[in-house]
């Protein structure tokens, strides 16, 4: 049985679930014009159903304020609570009309599991009138709102999802066997192509291309090689195979529409010698590095920054052109950078402390009676820079340069020495004695010169006098006993031209002093052989061809030097016979000498003094002979043995084409010959003797034009 609790709430437009058992009307019951109990329901949902309508109780009073009811006290309540004006006693009916009726209802929830007592929401207004009746809903709470927004969110998203489904999977299907999208080998796009289209279209675009040079760059620096050299060539199979398969991954296969994905080419070479036309390459790609330095544009300093070196790695290069040689940009090379110790800062600080001021007024040199300027000119000229290891540099002077143009200045103050000379007057060597003189020290009078160039005003040095010795006194030349003639040799028979080579040659040997245990060298004692120095062109046979070079007739020279130091007793430190045997010379013992262009020598006749005295050797030149004599103390008896020539090789033919210069010949057949040298020492009587062996080659039988017809047997 029903309890009776008329739990109101205090807001008169809702009610509790629970009614008044007295108030409640009957089943059936019509409300009448008494009806005044106002049904109240906790909500259930905002729906107004048909089929609720015929049981809703219907207030039949008009619409109009409703006065709160007194409420008992309840089980968490302890007297009555006021929310409004009460009613001082039941209301009288009001006449019954036709006007509109209000309800007041409250949706029940579906769930009365949740159902929570207190929880109020707004009532639909239902209206009754002659006519049937008529709901007005309030407007959708924000709450409402929100969740349509996000229901229909859900849907808009999920239909988006499944269309993007859709086309992965249609994208996925259509590409499958294909190379990636936006796959680019060496320049050329390949994506979207299956592999034999893919393999075609790189040879077809980028093979005529593979023929022509790599080039090779390192920094400023560049070369280029020869790839079939090196056998450089493509695999495209194997490279459209590392462009890889279709991506799965959804956001790599969109990016791939708009990006493109460098893959490098496939090739293959012959490691070894790719190393090796790196090698050959070396030289137009390494740098030397370069300190900084300054250097003079006339008077006016220049500053040069360093310059950092550079060595190819070879083996990282090779690594390097076998990956992009196909590209249509330089290989960059990989390098190693040498160091340097200067620095750009250091540079500047010379310049502005050191090179600027130096040139910025002469120098004075005071002499003894005289002095010498040393003009901004000739500092410049002078003026040498190198690292001082802290990354600056530090000034030196070239003294040989500064000397060269202050000296001469002063020359009126100085007395020149004079060495010994030992010459030949009448028949007998004579010592010409020397003479000491008074010179300046210049090392000591520029010890401070450095200085002096920062100095804005008082820039000048003295120079400081000294004695000086001859470097060859007369004692010395009187101790090396030359007095008679220890070796001689004579050669005869050469050309005009040959003659001048000759008797220039002469000349620069003619005097020469070799001191005890000195060893002289004809290419050494003369430097280059050139026009410059008086030699001209003379006439030579070269394979049967005439020629002509300059200094030719030389080694006629040179042979009788080597014999008069054979005669003498010299040690032979170095010499070479001619290939052919020349029938002027004798077989066996005879040289032959050669420099390159720079006076670099290539085959020399080199001797050492092996005699207790000095040697003098003199020369004697006449327009057929040249004799060559060697003076000291006479200490050696030498005897020469020449041996029978063995081992005769025949001379092979060789033809001239017409129209070439040519000289013919007979030929001579070669041959092998030995020379014994015996020498005695006339002090001590031992006596001990030298073989050398010599081969010759056959000259040749030259035929200029046609070789002769061979009679018929």
């Amino acid at each position: 049985m029903p309890e009776d609790h008329d739990h109101r709430s205090a807001d008169p437009s809702t009610e509790r679930f629970r009614t008044n058992p007295d108030q409640r009307p009957a089943r059936g019951a019509q409300p009448g014009r008494n009806a005044e109990q106002t049904t109240r329901f906790t909500p259930v949902n905002a729906a107004f159903d048909e089929r609720t309508r015929p049981n809703l109780p219907i207030s039949g009073k008009q619409a109009e304020p409703r006065q709160a009811e007194p409420q008992r006290p309840g089980p968490q309540q302890t007297g009555p609570q006021q929310t409004g004006p009460q009613s001082a006693g039941p209301q009288p009916a009001g006449p019954e009309s036709d006007t509109e009726r209000t309800v007041q209802i409250a949706a029940l929830p579906s769930d009365f599991s949740n159902f929570s007592i207190g929880e109020t929401q707004a009532i639909p207004q239902v209206s009754a009138n002659p006519s049937g009746w008529s709901a007005v809903v309030p407007p959708p709470s924000a709450a409402d709102r929100k969740r349509r927004l996000l229901i229909r969110a859900g849907i808009t998203a999920g239909a988006v999802v499944g269309a993007l489904a859709l086309l992965y999977v249609g994208d996925l299907i259509f590409t499958s066997g294909q190379v990636p999208r936006g796959t680019v080998v060496a320049g050329v796009d390949i994506g979207g192509l299956d592999t034999a289209a893919a393999e075609t279209e790189l040879r077809e675009q980028l093979t005529p291309g593979l023929g022509e040079p790599v080039r090779l760059q390192v920094g400023d620096r560049a070369a280029t090689m020869d790839p079939k050299q090196v056998g450089l060539e493509m695999d495209w199979a194997a490279t459209v195979e590392h462009a890889g398969s279709q991506p799965l991954n959804p956001f790599t296969r969109f990016v791939s529409l708009f990006a493109t994905h460098e893959v490098t080419p496939i090739s293959h070479g012959d490691r070894e010698q790719l190393v090796q036309a790196l090698e050959q390459v070396r030289p137009q790609l390494d740098r030397a590095p370069a300190e900084g330095t300054i250097r003079f544009e006339g008077t006016r300093p220049v500053a040069v920054d360093p310059l950092t070196g550079q060595t190819i790695d070879v083996q990282r290069a090779t690594d390097e052109v076998l990956t992009h040689w196909a590209d249509d940009i330089p290989v960059q090379v990989p390098f190693t950078e040498q160091p340097v110790s200067t620095t750009s800062d250091g540079v500047q600080r010379a310049l502005r402390e050191v090179a600027q001021p130096a040139v910025s007024a002469p120098v004075t040199v005071r002499g003894e009676g005289k002095d010498a300027t040393f003009a901004p000119e000739a500092i410049a000229a002078s003026l040498r820079f190198a690292p001082d290891g802290a990354g600056g540099l530090r000034a030196s002077l070239d003294m040989p340069t500064a000397i060269a143009s202050v000296e001469p200045q002063l020359a009126d103050t100085l007395k020149p020495g004079k060495d010994a000379e030992i010459v030949l007057e009448g028949a007998a060597p004579v010592v010409h004695p020397s003479i000491d003189g008074i010179g300046i020290d210049w090392n000591k009078s520029f010890e401070r010169i450095v200085e002096v160039f920062g100095r804005p005003q008082g820039r000048a040095v003295q120079a400081i006098y000294v004695h000086q010795p001859a470097k060859f006194t007369t004692e010395q030349a009187n101790q090396l006993g030359i007095r008679e003639v220890v070796g001689e040799f004579t050669t005869g028979g050469f050309e005009p031209a040959s003659g001048v080579n000759i008797k220039r040659v002469a000349e620069q040997v003619n005097g020469a002093v070799i001191k005890p245990g000195e060893t002289f060298s004809l290419n050494g004692h003369t430097g280059p052989r050139g026009t410059a120095q008086g030699y001209v062109e003379s006439g030579i046979i070269e394979d049967g061809r005439p020629a002509r070079a300059v200094g030719g007739g030389i080694s006629q020279f040179a042979t009788t030097l080597y014999n008069a130091s054979y005669f003498a007793g010299m040690q032979n430190v170095e010499h070479k016979a001619h290939s052919y045997y020349i029938s002027r010379y004798p077989a066996g013992r005879e040289a032959t000498v050669f420099q390159n262009p720079d006076g670099s020598s290539v085959i020399d006749v080199k001797f050492k003094n092996v005699a207790k005295s000095g040697i003098l050797i003199t020369t004697r030149w006449t327009s057929s002979s040249i004799t060559v004599t060697m003076w000291g103390t006479k200490q050696f008896d030498v005897t020469s043995q020449t041996g029978e020539r063995t081992s005769p090789t025949q001379p092979h033919e060789k033809v001239v084409p017409p129209g070439e210069p040519c000289s013919s010949s007979k030929g001579a057949p070669g041959f092998t010959v030995t020379d014994t040298r015996t020498i005695r020492d006339i002090t001590t009587g031992q006596a001990r003797t030298e073989t050398q062996r010599t081969v010759y080659d056959p000259q040749p039988i030259i035929h200029c034009g046609a070789p002769p017809a061979i009679p018929p047997r």
